[in-house]
Order: structure tokens, then sequence, then C-alpha cells
């Protein structure tokens, strides 16, 4: 018997479908001689400080650094009954091997391997990688299933990673918070990306914006301009010496030029181009084009390549033709170069995002709102990335006049190749495609002249641009990407980025804001007072770049697991021995709030807002609700005054409850029950009761 280990329910239904499996269990279904199962995204993750020792619960500076010595593990609170049916389906005598098909990436190897060591499982494993979950697909990847040692080195990858977010988010977290009085969410990769964040704002500010002059000629038909003066007078000089004379044009050179077709899509340029089309954030396009992967309607998501395999290039046309008819006529001819999107060497462990066969019977108008335009470009890219360049006539026109050199571009198409297909996909949607800055020219020749009419038009230096999620996922993408031997090295992964961002905004670092659909990313005041107390090795893009790259050459096998922890370990050594409180700290992080007590899930402050008493952590998620049901069924307040007593004694004596079963009253000592679930939970102990 095979047991077969999905990421999630939906792809192990897609599996089972496949391999016979159809007799559906409490947590799996089996059939054929096959077990499908599946966690949960992490069932397993690195245990809490407190796991190592008690005291680590309450957040102290003598505690750090932190540093676990022989790692641990627990399972994901909420998971625990998947995680013993795995358990148990793992330790079934007929099962004999057990096959790995969880997402196939960094992250995917990570799910499946912790828990294959949580449950101590000694059985052979074999590893199921693919990139659509298409039936011909999946059936083809049992046929090549691979030993799971052949991905050892992706899983100490992961492992690194997760440990490393671990060290520095755990200690820097609670090192800054500790020192400065409030909850400081600190992170390996959240940092850096702040940091160019409120650079970029702090830019933006101190911007003074300097005033510019060109003289225009109109020449009837066309426009010469000079080149930019910084000085009005003599922009106003040259005006007058240009004005009403005779031109004679010194060169008219016209060239034949072309415009490539674009790549296709990987996670991020996807992610991208849905931020300034759609507005949609980069956690939007992911959650919807894994949706659409799951529906085996696009490949694989988290990718970071924008090319093909030369041996899907039998197969893709046939895609192209199926995705073609989302918007354009039947019968329509087509150009379909496979060699624009195909090259084996930039291609890792997935192909760049493309359609499957299935989008030629799907009904797009039922799909939701998100998922169906998010496919419209999957599909658009593919088209255009196989189609034929844009070709154009580009004429440079110039002319001396008063001294100065003026000159004057324009642009003819020639074949509107891909940039036809883009126009027809737009009027199918009812939009309008955006116009050429540059307009053909008039037919014009060298030495003709003009009587020209001259004027001065005035502009303006710009400053920088807030940066949008397009623009910072950019950013992050390449990242110090001039380093050794011109060798990318962003910050995070395609797979990690968009849940980086929403992290930042959660734990009220950045915020949103902007209409509908362009919202810039802006740094709160609390924000920029951290990036304003963090040393430079915790908010350097260039560091986390290395730290990055460093990763990959583990994936690789070039570079030891060991090695890496440690220079992460003295580093962060280093920051908690050697990091002294910024002088005036208490004017970046005032104390507005009144502190009731301490969380007793993490030790940080516990402050009142409109709807409750909650810790000052937003990631921590301890909460005592006003509206708190347990005491309103008992017709009593959760009073400011019954919090500060819950939280340092936990438990507090009310008097006259209210029996909802005989209608009288009682007193009782209630105390705090915690789980550390979504919801705080409290037991009873009764007192005497009043008649």
């Amino acid at each position: 018997m095979n047991l077969v280990i999905a990421e999630k329910p939906s792809v192990a239904q897609s599996i089972a479908a496949v391999v016979g499996a159809n007799k559906r269990q409490d947590g799996y279904i089996e059939g054929g001689g096959f077990i499908v199962s599946w966690c949960i995204g992490h069932l397993v993750e690195l245990a809490t400080a407190d796991t190592y020792e008690s005291r680590y619960a309450k957040w102290e500076y003598s505690d750090l650094p932190i540093l676990p010595q022989n790692w641990q593990y627990s399972i994901s609170k909420g998971k625990e009954k998947q995680m013993k049916v795995l358990q148990e389906l793992a330790n079934r005598k007929d099962v004999t091997v057990i096959t790995s098909a969880t997402d196939a990436g960094r992250e995917g190897e990570l799910i499946f391997r912790l828990v294959y060591e949580k449950i101590s499982c000694k059985k052979p494993v074999k590893r199921l990688w693919i990139s659509s979950m298409e039936e011909s697909a999946i059936a083809e990847g049992f046929q090549n299933l691979r030993d799971n040692k052949y991905y050892d080195n992706l899983y100490h990858s992961a492992l690194c990673r997760a440990k490393a977010d671990w060290i520095v988010g755990i200690n820097a977290t609670r090192l800054f918070s500790v020192l400065y009085g409030q909850t400081l969410n600190v992170g390996r990769v959240m940092s850096p990306i702040l940091a160019m964040i409120v650079e970029r704002e702090t830019a933006i500010s101190v911007f003074k914006s300097e005033p510019f002059y060109t003289v225009q000629l109109d020449c009837g038909g066309f426009t010469l301009s000079s080149e930019k003066l910084q000085d009005m007078q003599a922009a106003k000089t040259l005006c007058q010496t240009c004005d009403g004379q005779s031109i004679t044009l010194y060169s008219v050179e016209s060239k034949e030029k072309s415009e490539n077709p674009p790549k296709l899509y990987d996670l991020t340029t996807l992610q991208r181009e849905s931020n300034r089309q759609l507005g949609f954030t980069a956690e939007q396009t992911l959650s919807y084009t894994q949706s659409l992967y799951e529906k085996k309607l696009v490949t694989y998501p988290r990718t970071d390549s924008r090319y093909l395999t030369s041996d899907m290039s039998a197969n893709t046309p046939a895609v192209v033709k199926a995705a073609a008819g989302f918007f354009m006529p039947q019968g329509t001819e087509l150009s379909i170069s496979m060699e624009q999107v195909t090259d084996n060497s930039k291609v890792s462990d997935h192909h760049a995002i493309i359609p499957t066969m299935n989008v030629q019977g799907c009904d797009i108008a039922s799909l939701p709102f998100g998922e169906r335009e998010v496919l419209q470009l999957i599909v658009l890219r593919l088209v255009c990335a196989v189609g034929e360049s844009c070709r154009y006539g580009e004429t440079v026109v110039k002319a001396n006049v008063g001294g100065a050199e003026f000159t004057a571009k324009g642009k003819t198409i020639l074949a509107d190749g891909f940039r036809g297909i883009e126009k027809l996909y737009l009027t199918n949607k009812k939009e309008a495609p955006q116009e050429d800055k540059e307009k053909a020219l008039p037919k014009i020749h060298q030495g003709d002249s003009f009587t020209s009419k001259a004027t001065v038009k005035e502009g303006k230096t710009t400053p920088p641009k807030h940066y949008t999620e397009d623009t910072i996922l950019a950013a992050m993408e390449n990242a110090n990407n001039a380093l050794e031997d011109n060798d990318r090295k962003g910050i995070g992964t395609p797979a990690t980025r968009a849940g980086i961002l929403e992290k930042l905004i959660k734990t009220e670092l950045l915020e949103r804001k902007g209409d509908k659909k362009a919202k810039y990313l802006l740094p709160t005041i609390k924000g920029i007072s951290l990036i304003t107390v963090l040393p430079e090795t915790i908010q350097s893009s260039q560091l986390t770049a290395e730290w990055e790259e460093k990763l990959k050459l583990i994936e690789r096998g070039d570079l030891s697991p060991v090695s890496f922890l440690q220079d992460i370990s003295e580093m962060t050594v280093s920051l908690v021995k050697t990091y002294e409180v910024i002088k005036g700290a208490n004017v970046l992080f005032p104390s507005a709030q009144e502190t009731l007590g301490k969380c007793p899930r993490c030790g940080n402050d516990v402050v009142e807002n409109k709807k409750g008493f909650c810790c000052l952590d937003k990631t921590c998620g301890f909460a005592l609700w006003k509206d708190n049901k347990f005491f309103t069924a008992k017709k009593k307040s959760l009073t400011k005054a019954v919090a500060t007593e819950l939280l340092k004694n936990g438990k507090v004596k009310l008097t006259g409850c209210y029996s909802e079963k005989t209608g009288k009253s009682y007193d009782a000592v209630v105390s705090l029950d915690d789980t550390g679930g979504k919801y705080v939970n409290f037991t009873m102990e009764f007192e005497v009761r009043k008649k």
C-alpha cells in the first residue's frame, strides 16, 4: 500500500481521482492500492521559545540571546487531529512506501519532512514532483517518482530558512521590544523591506522640486524641442532668437526597430502586473493563482522562472490555441514561436506559469472575479509571448537654430505583432488601449525648411514615487543584483514576499493608502521609529540578499547548513551584546496606553481598546473581549478592573452571577483557562448560592 501525503485536501482529491482511491474516510481517501491523505499547510512547526525553558514565556533582556542547541518541534494548534491521522496511517502494517506529494518547492518539502520526522517514520519515501494538477501530469508524475533523498538539500535549505527566521525574529523582536517598551516586530527579511520603504519616503520628504525649461519650435505638423535648460532667462533669450526664423533640417534619420514579445510570467512578475493592472495585492494574486492551480487551469504558481523546457515544445502550441479562444475569433491564424519561450538553463524547479489545456472547456464567467481576471492575464501573456515582435519605424529629426540643437522623434507602426493581440484583448474587455507617446511624423526630408513659432515650456523635476506593491516587489527581486558576478540576489522568494508584506501591515509597521486600485505602501510612525533605532546589520538589504543566496547554495549542496546557521547565531549574539539604546527614544516610542498587566502567552503588555483588552503584539492573538459570551450570559461585564485582576492573579471573584437555568444568582471564582486558541476560555468554582 502506498501512502500519498499531499499539502491540501483539494490536491489530495485530485491525486486520489487519478490513482483510483475512491473510498472517503475520516482524514484520507483509500482505494486501488493507495491511501491518499493530506497536511493542512504546516502541521509541524518550530517550537516556541518557552518549550526550551518555561521562563522564556516572559520577555526578559537577561534571557537573550536564545539559541537552541537541540531544536524542538510542535504540532500546529488546531491541527492535532490530522496529525494523528497521518501517524496512524504511516504505522499501518500494509503501508510499505510513502509518497511525498506536497507542493514541489522549498516550503512544500519542509511541510512533508517535518511531519515525517515528527512521527518517527522509517519507511521509504518517494517524491511526486509536478507542475500541473492536470490528470495527465499527475499520472506522468507517478510514473517518474524519485527517491526522496534527491531532495535532501532542498529540505536542508528550507529548514535553515525557518531556523534563521526563528533566531533573528525571536531575539531581535524581544530585544527591541524590551528596550523600547512596546512590541516591535523585527525579522530577517521584513526589516530590510521596511527600511527600503522608509528610505524612499525620506527621499520624497526631503526632495526639492527644481524648475527647468525647454524651447519648442512649432513647425506646422511636428514640434522640435531643445534640451532642458535650468536658467529661465537663457530659455527666453533662445526663444526670442528662434521665433519666426527659417529652420533647415540637417538630419532626418529613419530606422526600423522591433519590440520583442514579453517573457512568460513567474510569480513575481504576475503579482506586479496584477497589482498594476487590477489593483490586487501580492497576497491576493498568489491566492487566486493557487486556486486556479488547484482547479487545474494553470501550472504551479510559486516559480521564479519565465521560461519553459524543451520537452514542452510539442504540446504547448495546443495550449496556446486553447488560450487564444478566450478573446480571439475562432479560426484566427496564430504565430507560435516556441523558441522564444524555451530555455532549459533558465528553469530550475518549475517552469513559467502558463494555462493548461483545461482552459479549452472552461466557463470563465463562472469563476470568481479575482480568479477570472488573473487567469485572463496568464492566458494573454502566453499568446503574446509566443507571438511576433512589434515592428516600427523610428524617425529622429535634428536642426540647429540660434546655436542650439533641436530634435523631434516620431514612431510609425509597421507590424503590430503581439501588440495587436493586446489591443484585441483590451477591445474585448471594452478597455481603451494605451496610446503611444510618440506619434508619427509627417513626410519630411533632410534639407527641408520651415518657419517656426517658438515658445518656452516650463517643467519641474519630480520626486521619487511612493512604493506600490508592483514597485516594491521589483525592488525586492532585484536587491543588490550587481553583487558578485552580476548574480541576482533578491530579498525573500517569490513564495514568501506576499506574506512578508502582509505581516508588515498586520504588525502596524506599514499601511496601504490611496484609491481602490492604486494603493501605496507607506511606513507608519511606528515603522519609521523602528528603522531609526535598528542597526545596519538588521536593516541591510545587502546582508539579507546574501543570506538568500547562501540558502540557494545549501539547496545546491555547495554550502553547509551548519556554517550558515553559525553565521546567523554569531550576528545575533553580537547584536544582543553590543546594541545600546538610542538616546531620546522616549520621543520615538511614547507610551500612550495604560498597561493593565502582562500577556499570559508572550509576556507583552496588555492594553485596553474599544472592543477589549488585548496584547500589544498583534501576532500573539491574546484578547479578553468586552462582549465575551461567558460573562454576558451571567449578566456580568468584563470590565477593566476584572481584566486587571485576571491578568494579575489568573482569577477573579464575581458576585451576583445570573443562572440561566434557575433564574437565581450566585457567587463564583472565574479563572483563566487559556489554551492558546483563537478565544480565551474560562472556568468557574462555585461559592455559596444566594437565595
